[in-house]
C-alpha cells in the first residue's frame, strides 16, 4: 500500500539519493574529525561521563 502511495509522489527517486549523500557525508565528516581531533581533548572527552 504505501509503496504505491510513495510511487504517485513526483520526485521521490531524489529523496534516497539525497539521503544517501547525507548520511555519506556525516560519515566522512565524523572520521576526519576523529582523525584529526587532538589527543588531549579526545582524552578529556572520554573521561567526562566518569567525571560525575
Amino acid at each position: 500500500m504505501y509503496k504505491y502511495l510513495l510511487q504517485s509522489v513526483e520526485g521521490i527517486q531524489w529523496f534516497d539519493i539525497v539521503a544517501l549523500f547525507l548520511f555519506f557525508g556525516t560519515f566522512c565528516a565524523a572520521a576526519i574529525w576523529a582523525f584529526i581531533a587532538n589527543k588531549t581533548e579526545m582524552d578529556r572527552m572520554a573521561s567526562l561521563p566518569l567525571n560525575d
